[in-house]
């Protein structure tokens, strides 16, 4: 059955769609209703169906006699070490976290915090609570106590749990007193810690509130699987860069458990028993959906890595880990592959090793440039599939499905909407724009499964961020356009467009084209405010390693390159060579922070930047020709 035939069905009867898609899961009493509209524009799937994520995620595949198929393996070059834990062992060591949960008090409906490293005890952390139907909250390990601080007091856990330390390239950041700052400053008190004490830097455990791991789950009585609504929360998880009052993003039980089913083998092509790694981290969505949820819950095995794409110890790293593995899939960053193409522009690394088992490469996060795409593709030699979706879709909204139908590739497209999306591209006034016009793009209500339902604690907010600008219809906040074969170009965040004179420009057809130079391992360009045109592109890049070129010379190249291909009405005109470029951990490049900066206006620090000091370097870089001058 084509990619056409399977997106018509979803249009067409979305209920009978998703009704088969459910097959996938085991539940314990079927729906009433697999789509209740009957209070819009807040929809929910499988009403009145009752399951557990836990037990399909983990104790149906040992059920099934599949206990010995390893279903985590952890691969973490900052320890040197590989552990693998079978389905069996993890259905033991979940059944002991939630025992220990239960042992505190936590029961259904209750929060939990966790605050950990990219360690098995994390998804078996995640699991646990599932497993009692106590909702999880994943702050991503090593934020700041301030950060950590608004989500306890939004969520309000009755255990945290965390990791002792997190371990990076050449440091280990101690997440324990961070954590204890945090509750210092929470109002919201939470009763219990327990604490996985990393030999790396233990943590300090303070009497009558916090308990070991490893004490707490020998203790534990194993507890058994919580049945609960398919329109219970599963987890909470805050958007990143979020400052003041956070936005908690809710997913649900039965809808999530059948879009991250119906997802693996439909977009990934992924089977049972084969390994599949997501390279990310379990505080992102990509964790919770990729390496957790979906690999599990098909019976897959998934790849939990503590290390970087270079640095652990080269840029050779990924190629390790799929040969060491026999890695079928690798879902990663954009931003991966233009760090490992920088520091290996040959890709001399990749000869050391065997992917014989490799079979494709989804990239996502960040918009993926055409010449990444293509440099992948090259080195590979097999599918490279970017595709979109955000922290409140939960899983793609627009991807070229390999387990329905492999489509053409049109670099610079995350392909077609997926099954169950209606995506669309208005304008202002809320009209379709013509094919290769850029607008809004939005998704007609209802959300298929998977999507947020709501907002943590706040239907008010859920309404006014996602649904208030065009009613019946959500706002991706990305602007872009659909071309006459249906394939949506993702260009920009709609904030990111900028007016040129009376023209809106996009920066990412922009960066696109300085990333087409064959110098240039990244890039962002931004819209510095303007007296006469009101906004002007500028650029930032990063050279490859090695490049040795004259930097003027180089400029002139890119400057004449946009000229060309985007044409003279984009004023593009500055170009800056940096050495790196600002980032949040996940990967997106901060580019509204840098252009706060070129325009000399406040800007708060983002949360989740990777790394502080960058901001200093752009500012001296812009100030040097002219911008930032206020800052």
């Amino acid at each position: 059955m084509g990619y056409q035939t399977v997106y018509d069905r979803s249009m067409r009867d979305p209920a009978a769609f998703w009704a088969e898609a459910a097959e996938l899961i085991d539940w314990d009493k079927s729906w009433d209703q697999v789509l209740d509209s009957s209070n819009p524009p807040f929809y929910h799937w499988f009403s009145g169906g009752m399951l557990n994520t836990c037990y399909n995620a983990v104790d149906r595949h040992v059920i099934a006699g599949r206990g010995n198929q390893p279903a985590i393996i952890h691969d973490s070059p900052v320890t040197q070490s590989k552990t693998v834990i079978t389905y069996a062992e993890l259905q033991d060591q979940t059944a002991r976290f939630a025992g220990a949960l239960r042992a505190l008090g936590v029961s259904k409906g209750d929060r939990v915090i966790i605050y950990m490293p990219m360690v098995p005890e994390a998804l078996v952390a995640m699991l646990g609570c599932a497993r009692i139907g106590a909702i999880h909250s994943v702050v991503f390990g090593g934020f700041s106590s301030r950060e950590l601080a608004t989500r306890i007091d939004d969520a309000k856990p009755k255990v945290m749990v965390a990791g002792s330390c997190g371990i990076e390239t050449n440091r280990v950041v101690r997440y324990k007193p961070l954590l204890d700052a945090a509750i210092d400053l929470a109002e919201h008190k939470p009763a219990n810690c327990l604490i996985l004490q990393r030999p790396q830097d233990p943590g300090t455990l303070i009497d009558g509130r916090d308990q070991g791991w490893a004490e707490a789950l020998a203790a534990a009585e194993p507890a058994e699987c919580v049945s609960v609504a398919a329109t219970d929360p599963l987890y909470i998880l805050y958007t990143s860069g979020t400052t003041g009052q956070p936005k908690g993003v809710v997913r649900d039980n039965g809808g999530h458990a059948v879009a991250m089913a119906w997802s693996m083998s439909n977009i990934y092509n992924v089977e049972p028993g084969e390994v599949f790694w997501a390279a990310s981290d379990v505080g992102w969505v990509v964790g919770h959906s990729y390496i957790v949820y979906a690999p599990l819950l098909i019976g897959a095995t998934t790849i939990v890595y503590e290390g970087k794409p270079v640095g652990t110890p080269d840029a050779g790293a990924f190629w390790r880990v799929i040969e060491d593995h026999k890695v079928s899939v690798l879902f990663t960053a954009p931003t991966a592959f233009r760090a490992i193409r920088r520091d290996d522009p040959n890709a001399e690394h990749l000869k050391r090793y065997n992917l014989g088992d490799f079979r494709a490469l989804f990239l996502a996060g960040e918009r993926c440039d055409p010449a990444t795409l293509e440099w992948a593709g090259q080195i590979l030699g097999v599918p490279v599939v970017d595709h979109w979706w955000q922290t409140e879709t939960g899983w793609a909204i627009a991807a070229n499905c390999l387990g329905i139908e492999q489509l053409p590739v049109k670099p610079g497209s995350p392909t077609r909407a997926v099954p169950g999306y209606d995506v669309q591209v208005l304008d202002e006034t809320g009209e379709p724009v013509a094919p290769g016009d850029i607008g809004r793009i939005m998704i007609k209500l209802p959300l298929p499964p998977g999507c947020l339902p709501t907002l943590w604690g706040n239907d008010a907010r859920f309404v006014q961020s996602y649904l208030a600008t065009q009613p019946g219809y959500y706002l991706t906040g990305d602007a872009g356009y659909m071309d006459e074969d249906g394939y949506i170009f993702v260009m920009s965040r709609i904030d990111d467009i900028i007016n040129v004179a009376g023209h809106r420009l996009s920066t990412g057809g922009m960066e696109a084209v300085l990333a087409s130079h064959p110098d240039i391992a990244e890039c962002a360009v931004i819209g510095a405010a303007d007296q006469l045109k009101g906004e002007l592109p500028l650029g930032l890049v990063v050279f490859k390693s090695g490049v040795a070129r004259d930097r003027e010379i180089v400029i002139k190249e890119l400057v004449n390159l946009v000229r060309d291909q985007i044409g003279p009405v984009a004023a593009f005109k500055t170009v800056v060579v940096v050495d790196r470029l600002p980032k949040t951990r996940s990967g997106k490049i901060l580019r509204g922070t840098m252009k706060a900066i070129a325009d000399g206006k406040a800007f708060n620090l983002p949360a989740t930047i990777d790394d502080p000091a960058i901001l200093d370097e752009i500012a001296a870089a812009l100030e040097a020709i002219g911008y930032a001058k206020h800052g």
